[in-house]
């Protein structure tokens, strides 16, 4: 089954977010836990969850992403910005105990010139905070550009994140395509190395979902400006290439793309297209 959905807006619930995503062709979707730039969350509607999970069951939708606010920052200098960061995904955590068995994705976060292997400490003990051994979701982290001082650049960066967490088992990586090319991982002229780079440093076995992207940007610019899919510099033989290759093509793919609902459902027939 191709798992192929959007960005959705949680703003009218999770049975519309659910309507929307079967309107548009798709069966996955991701979603902010709440506003992408503040930290106000809606009140927990029981009976609204009861009737998406009903929907969900009854199309045979794939797993959900919840993404964290972008505003985020589980490194950063400040201590009152960590502690907001920190106290706002665990927050988000028990609140995904409603939908069990899904994805939280989040960006590490930057370090703003502690360094590298600060910020690096700073997010692993953040995690060894957050990460209950009872959860049932799993915390993505997502590959970067590499703007300004971002953690999560490269693999290795990531790689080191996962090593020193405790629950590892409850940690894996959310692919961005636009982000990785931005950062310097050529998946346009050579996919099967950068998969196979993957592999040696994380291991395929923790990726768990793609946010397909093209990038308006160069090969390896740290700019992470989406572009629609086969509009940017990665362009859409690459995209046929990533949704079908035998290392990927069972994952969820999340388009992140500059668009609305009605944009989404044509990007989403033209990758039904390509998918064999």
């Amino acid at each position: 089954m191709f798992k192929i959905g959007c960005h959705l807006s949680v703003s009218n619930g999770f049975t519309a977010m659910g309507k929307d995503a079967l309107d548009i062709g798709a069966n996955v979707f991701q979603f902010f836990t709440r506003n992408p730039r503040g930290g106000s969350a809606k009140t927990i509607d029981e009976k609204d969850i009861a009737a998406f999970l009903s929907l969900a069951k009854q199309h045979n939708f794939a797993v959900l992403l919840a993404h964290a606010p972008y505003t985020l920052n589980l490194c950063a200098a400040d201590e009152r910005i960590r502690r907001f960061a920190l106290e706002t995904m665990e927050d988000d955590l028990k609140r995904m105990e409603y939908l069990p068995g899904n994805l939280y994705n989040f960006h590490p976060g930057s370090h703003v010139g502690q360094g590298v292997e600060a910020g690096i400490e700073i997010i692993v003990n953040a995690l060894n905070t957050i990460l209950k051994p009872e959860q049932n979701t799993t915390v993505l982290l997502e590959t970067m550009a590499g703007k300004g001082s971002e953690i999560g650049r490269s693999f290795e960066e990531l790689r080191s994140i996962i090593d020193k967490v405790n629950l590892t088992d409850k940690t894996g990586i959310c692919l961005d395509t636009c982000h990785v090319y931005d950062a310097g991982y050529d998946i346009v002229n050579d996919l099967d190395g950068v998969l196979n780079h993957f592999d040696r440093i994380i291991g395929l076995n923790k990726l768990y979902a793609i946010h397909l992207n093209d990038s308006k940007n160069p090969f390896q610019s740290h700019k992470d400006r989406h572009e629609k899919i086969g509009q940017g510099s990665i362009g859409l033989k690459t995209f046929a290439k990533i949704i079908n290759h035998p290392q990927l093509r069972h994952l969820p793919f999340y388009l992140e793309t500059p668009n609305e609902l009605s944009g989404y459902a044509e990007e989403i027939a033209l990758l039904k297209s390509l998918y064999q």
